[in-house]
């Protein structure tokens, strides 16, 4: 009888230890990303016609070739959110789970970014994505397990969204993968874009966070306005074959400009030699 006595507290702890060495996320994280992490695309984007390194289409290339930075000041676009995975480029986020009152087993994360104020909810019930044909919106449906110390999300159903703000767009087909890495007060967020549309291979890019003890997010508020006055229907654009900026890039910085077209092959080392090739 004693011996039994001293194995209930052992066997009680036992149970309510979780099964996986789960991480504790909650909180207000920091994006450290806008001053220590590819400032161009954090903040004013990235210059026209820069493809290079990622494996884009032809599909993509004619469609970014189009592409005209005005777009944005339509007031169509002024207040358009940025989806889940493209959204924690800048700015901080809050983090908080939801747990079952009884048994205290995690139902989901949830996520707040500061830039237009976006929610989404990361499900670890074990819930099944819906069907090819369901709804998609710019948050996604997003669904996560932990490996180890690291929560692996995996997001559908998102609606078409941006990789890069020159024109490289993600389609409506992408499946995106993510790793929230967590290392005491710092957080590492690895995205991976699997788009069979538009790009041949995945797109994989990572953000960093730290951790604010009295961190708070703040409101954001967005009201469009007419920036600029141009006739009723008009959107701002480039017909194929007509923009006239897309050297820019590749001229100011003494890129080959088959290499500023981008593609998959751009990517690796070897490919300088074939560029040194191409030049003799």
């Amino acid at each position: 009888m004693r011996l039994r006595a001293c194995l209930l507290p052992v066997v009680f702890f036992l149970v309510c230890v979780p099964a996986h060495a789960q991480v504790n996320l909650s909180g207000v994280w920091n994006n450290l990303n806008i001053l220590h992490e590819d400032w161009p695309d954090r903040l004013f984007g990235p210059e026209l016609g820069d493809y290079a390194g990622l494996p884009v289409t032809d599909a993509l290339r004619l469609r970014a070739d189009t592409w005209d930075a005005s777009l944005i000041t339509l007031p169509e676009y002024q207040c358009r959110v940025h989806p889940s995975d493209y959204v924690p480029s800048f700015a901080g986020m809050r983090i908080w789970e939801e747990r079952d009152s009884a048994s205290q087993q995690l139902i989901a994360i949830h996520t707040h970014h500061f830039a237009w104020g976006t929610e989404r909810s990361i499900w670890m019930d074990g819930r099944p994505h819906p069907p090819d044909y369901a709804l998609h919106t710019a948050m996604g449906f997003s669904t996560g397990t932990w490996d180890k110390d690291i929560l692996t999300v995996t997001t559908t159903h998102l609606k078409e969204g941006w990789v890069r703000r020159n024109g490289l767009a993600r389609s409506d087909r992408a499946t995106v993968t993510e790793h929230f890495i967590r290392h005491d007060d710092h957080m590492t967020l690895v995205t991976i874009v699997t788009d069979p549309a538009y790009y041949t291979e995945p797109v994989i890019r990572s953000r960093d966070y730290e951790y604010e003890v009295a961190g708070e997010i703040g409101p954001y508020p967005c009201e469009p306005v007419e920036e600029v006055i141009r006739p009723k229907g008009e959107i701002p654009h480039h017909l194929p074959g007509t923009n006239p900026f897309l050297g820019a890039y590749a001229a100011a910085h003494g890129v080959p400009p088959e290499a500023a077209r981008g593609g998959a092959e751009t990517m690796y080392p070897e490919y300088r030699k074939k560029i040194r090739g191409a030049q003799k």
